[in-house]
């Protein structure tokens, strides 16, 4: 079988025709990789990622392997030496083994070119080396099965003619239609079983999934039993049987081919092979997915010819949502371009924004140019007469390209998660916003408000009733899930800390939102224009110190901060003005804690600042201020005059200020060992475990107000700015109600392997060069060695 295998690779290579495939096969992947623009052009996609190559290659091979195996049998019918072969040592299985290996070996010799291609991404990484080797290495898997597949029909198909050029017209006929063939049957019925089936019939449908960099056994068993049905069909075509007998042959292979699938499909395996496990779902958005008990469709609205950090986006939410599909087929989703149609663009822009699907304007620099687009980066999610939206990506304030792929990538598994958690649990927990102690309400806190609402049962509750009836106030309160008690400027009498003690130390969850410090812009907005910043004694000192922090009564006054704006001028003329303020911390984190995680820098506004005291809680701090801070003491009159004086820098050396802190353990009570303000016979000194989120300003959770109207929580209007308060509490919320732990996907890390765009630019010409001249130069240098030692081993002797 050897010595046949060798004959196979002699007789290739002892043809100009070899050569000429091989080279036309290299010519055409590097021109379209790295020269030709496109989809497939890796240098323009700005990304250190071989996929191009990999989403290209089947294609070309199409026509590389039909042209290589063409002459297998048919060559040997032609000449009449396939009687010889049939009637030699060799058996059948080994004739049509060798035959296939032999060729299979030439595929894999004109494939060794593209390891350059590898090393030239390796090279234009940003830093050098930042590309997924092993991902890589399943694509290579994803595509030497590929090729083998193709090998074995070109093998059948020249088995059963005797006229090349026929064999090849068949065999990359029936490579087609195995490759895309059934995936068009599939469309006549997108959503229903036979679709389904039919696109696993396909080569496509199973290639994708390997060449991802997931190794799944279903995909493996699929492409070895396409090649093992081939062979044993060429091996039957060389027998000599009747028709009849040829064709119940081939008929039972079958059959004992679609069992072993339906095997194979039962026990399967999966083996993500991505560095940053990016193809892994989390078991709380599997469970999620596997729970889907009707179908759910979702339009994602990412479908067009975008600049490059919008094609990765769109790819690796396409390829999130093949995971979703795979694991629970009732996942129905489909790409959408809502511009398409140029002749309503306008009026489809109206319409997108009125749905609250706000396009992006994006600029962004690609091989030197800049490109401005318009993206709509939006999925909708539709569950029965439900649906949900979906923003794709994230917006960052000063944030590169770069940096706006990777935060968008990030989130979008938790995005989605998220979104079908909105439309399938319908048991919405409970929270209690308090009142009776002058906490912020109405208009002020209306965005939080209604975004609370989307997610959970909100209820105002009367804490000011603990004065009356404890008690029957604590019962009342257990039953919420959270308590959020926001900006209160009143004192808490015993009675009310009493029972806010006792429903924490029953399970109870809090988020404290707690100012010591009284002091309000708007009064800095009068005539004087200043203003006594006083102490502010809620009483809830003592309650906070006993779960393990402190907030105290000073001022963070940091150089990061958001500007104060101020209007000067009347009527028409107004004009608003910019100037620095320093009492409105911008608080961000690089933390990789699930709340915090990739969000905006968090607006404060006269922020106080908090100690963590030692105890057995757990304490994570998420915000803090920069480390350009001070802290002032109170009572200080604070004036706007300030904003024209410069800062003395040197005076801004304090550090980071703690102004959020999030607590988890067993907390005890603030009323052990003491005497109880009430008698409660289910009095307990230590809490079952539990969680809080202390905050040392009210003012994160207030919206502006314009003509009577609340903005979106976080956004100014004047400066047309998103800060991230809305996301982090939000997050904060979810947190702690999360019993499934689905907010802990948004600590996911995926990495994004860019190119160094400048290195790019500064020696693309060099890299087309090499990646297209360098497999070509090596195609000669092994040709000429080839055809050396052929001539040397059968030069007769002198």
């Amino acid at each position: 079988m050897l010595a046949l295998i060798r004959k196979e690779i002699n007789t290739f290579f002892a043809s100009a025709i070899g050569y000429l495939v091989i080279a036309i096969f290299l010519l055409i992947n590097g021109l379209f990789l790295w020269v030709f623009r496109g989809p497939y052009n890796i240098l323009n996609s700005g990304f250190a990622d071989l996929s191009p190559f990999f989403q290209l290659a089947p294609w070309i091979l199409l026509f590389l392997v039909p042209a290589t195996t063409m002459r297998s049998f048919a060559e040997e019918r032609k000449s009449g030496t396939l009687e010889l072969l049939l009637t030699s040592s060799l058996k059948k299985r080994e004739i049509v083994l060798g035959k296939f290996l032999g060729n299979f070996i030439l595929i894999g010799i004109a494939l060794l070119p593209s390891i350059l291609y590898f090393i030239t991404l390796y090279q234009l990484g940003n830093p050098v080396g930042n590309i997924d080797a092993a991902s890589v290495f399943g694509s290579y898997i994803a595509l030497f099965l590929l090729s083998a597949s193709y090998t074995a029909i070109g093998i059948f198909s020249s088995s059963i003619t005797q006229n090349q050029i026929i064999a090849f017209l068949i065999a990359a006929l029936l490579s087609f239609l195995f490759y895309l063939g059934w995936n068009s049957l599939a469309e006549f019925d997108p959503s229903g079983v036979s679709g389904l089936f039919f696109e696993q019939l396909g080569m496509q449908f199973h290639y994708e999934r390997i060449s991802r960099g997931v190794i799944d056994t279903r995909d493996v068993v699929y492409f070895l039993l396409v090649l093992i049905v081939f062979l044993v069909m060429t091996a039957i075509t060389l027998q000599k049987k009747t028709i009849v007998q040829k064709m119940k042959s081939i008929a039972l292979s079958c059959i004992i081919g679609v069992i072993v699938v339906a095997i194979g499909n039962t026990y399967y395996k999966r083996f993500d092979l991505t560095h940053d496990q990016r193809f892994t779902l989390s078991e709380a958005t599997k469970k999620l997915v596997r729970d889907i008990e009707v179908p759910i469709a979702i339009d994602v609205l990412l479908e067009g010819d975008f600049p490059s950090e919008f094609r990765r986006l769109q790819t690796e939410t396409k390829q999130l949502l093949e995971e979703f599909n795979a694991l629970n087929p009732k996942v129905k989703y489909i790409f959408i371009d809502p511009l398409k149609e140029e002749e309503i663009r306008e009026e489809t822009l109206q319409q997108l924004q009125q749905h609250g699907l706000t396009p992006m304007q994006v600029t962004v620099k690609e091989s030197g140019k800049t490109e401005t687009e318009t993206v709509v980066p939006w999925a909708i999610v539709n569950y029965q007469d439900k649906s949900v939206r979906i923003p794709l990506v994230k917006h960052t304030i000063g944030a590169s390209t770069e940096e706006r792929v990777s935060n968008s990538i990030q989130q979008l598994e938790y995005a989605f998660a998220d979104g079908l958690t909105k439309l399938l649990r319908s048991n919405k927990q409970k929270i209690a916003l308090l009142k009776g102690n002058g906490q912020l309400h109405g208009l002020k806190i209306a965005d939080f408000v209604r975004n609370l609402q989307k997610h959970y049962h909100l209820n105002s509750f009367p804490l000011d009733s603990a004065n009356g009836n404890p008690l029957k106030t604590l019962e009342d309160l257990q039953n919420f899930d959270l308590i959020i008690n926001t900006k209160p400027t009143q004192t808490f009498s015993e009675n009310e800390k009493y029972v806010l003690d006792q429903y924490l130390m029953h399970g109870g969850k809090a988020i404290w939102m707690v100012e010591p410090v009284d002091m309000e812009i708007d009064s800095l907005l009068t005539p004087s224009g200043s203003a006594l910043a006083t102490i502010r004694d809620l009483q809830l000192n003592d309650l906070l110190f006993s779960y393990g922090v402190r907030i105290n009564p000073v001022l963070v006054n940091d150089l990061i901060s958001s500007p104060l704006v101020l209007a000067s001028g009347e009527g028409n003329n107004t004009q608003f003005n910019t100037f620095p303020w320093f009492y409105n911390p911008l608080a961000k984190t690089k933390s990789e804690h699930p709340v915090i995680k990739n969000i905006e820098a968090v607006q404060f506004e006269f922020a106080n600042q908090i100690d963590t005291l030692k105890n057995d809680i757990k304490k994570t701090i998420l915000l803090q201020s920069s480390e350009k801070t001070k802290l002032e003491g109170v009572p200080k009159q604070i004036s706007l005059d300030i904003i024209q004086k410069k800062p003395d820098l040197t005076s801004y050396n304090q550090g980071k200020q703690n102004l959020a802190v999030l607590l988890e353990g067993s907390f005890k009570s603030n009323y052990k060992n003491r005497v109880k303000p009430v008698k409660n016979e289910a009095h307990k000194d230590h809490g079952a475990p539990s969680k809080m989120i202390v905050i040392a300003d009210g003012d994160i959770a207030k919206n502006y107000v314009r003509k009577n109207r609340p903005m979106e929580l976080g956004y100014d209007p004047i400066l047309n700015l998103q800060y991230g308060n809305k996301e982090f509490l939000m997050n904060a919320v979810n947190y702690l109600m999360d019993d499934s732990g689905l907010i802990s996907v948004r600590s996911k890390k995926i990495n994004i392997p860019f190119l160094e765009i400048e290195k790019v630019v500064r020696q693309k010409s060099t890299w087309q060069a090499i990646n297209i001249i360098m497999p070509l130069l090596c195609l000669v240098l092994f040709g000429v060695a080839f055809i050396f030692l052929r001539k040397r081993k059968y030069k007769k002797p002198l």
